[in-house]
């Protein structure tokens, strides 16, 4: 609880601090000297996000086009593989039709 006065007294005492420096003339362009250089830096930093933003988004796409691609081609093997397997079937049936009308 001591610390959180603190805390608030702080942030009271700067507020004050810059409402008085900004009546004086010199003070006012201290303020505005440093609003300009925040306003500069968090520029900067949202261009940065935004350039870092783009830069994730275009691997995702390309994360995304290559899952998809895989997967038709995943979908592709699993139907000549299907494919394969009935055909495989059908020839032992056939071979077992053929060896009991031998048989017989």
């Amino acid at each position: 609880m001591k610390n959180l006065l603190w805390f608030l007294l702080g942030v009271i005492g700067g507020f004050v601090a810059a409402h008085l420096m900004n009546k004086d003339p010199r003070g006012h362009e201290v303020l505005a000297d440093v609003d300009a250089r925040i306003t500069e830096f968090t520029d900067r930093i949202g261009d940065a996000y935004r350039e870092q933003e783009a830069r994730i988004s275009g691997i995702v796409d390309e994360v995304k086009d290559a899952a998809s691609e895989a997967y038709e081609a995943g979908k592709s093997v699993s139907h000549t593989a299907a494919s394969a397997a009935s055909d495989a079937a059908d020839a032992v049936d056939d071979a077992t039709s053929a060896e009991q009308k031998l048989t017989d």
